[in-house]
């Protein structure tokens, strides 16, 4: 059993199972009844997703290619997802990943400047199985 990241809109891998979309916002002019038909995702989980000051700073420094404004999101998004709710909801994923297949992820084209590879992270060192 594995916990995969991927792009969200991208073809599903086999045997990727749910998908979960931890991105702020939906997908814009798509109708939520098409989310998953589209390879978007099956389930909206904005919870892990950055705040949306957070997110301006990752689109700041994606725009920039600024290493030192990657770094200061970096810091700002680990503390978010070391906020109890967020954290509680890494443990059970890891958790999880042992015992199912699914992916998560986000639209942004490039993983390493994307939060969805600060959440690889954070999941491997929950130990979670990741594929």
């Amino acid at each position: 059993m594995t916990l995969k990241i991927v792009r969200l809109g991208t073809p599903r891998s086999a045997g990727e199972g749910l998908r979960i979309g931890t991105v702020r916002r939906p997908p814009r002019g798509v109708p939520k009844s098409e989310f998953a038909s589209q390879d978007w995702y099956d389930v909206w989980y904005p919870n892990l997703a950055p705040s949306v000051e957070t997110m301006k700073l990752a689109q700041a420094a994606q725009a920039s290619g600024d290493a030192q404004a990657w770094a200061g999101f970096r810091r700002k998004f680990r503390a978010e997802m070391g906020e109890p709710d967020a954290s509680r909801s890494l443990d059970l994923l890891a958790a999880l990943s042992h015992s199912a297949h699914f992916s998560m992820g986000c639209y942004c084209e490039d993983e390493a400047r994307c939060h969805r590879s600060l959440l690889r992270e954070l999941l491997a060192e929950r130990g979670a199985a990741l594929g």
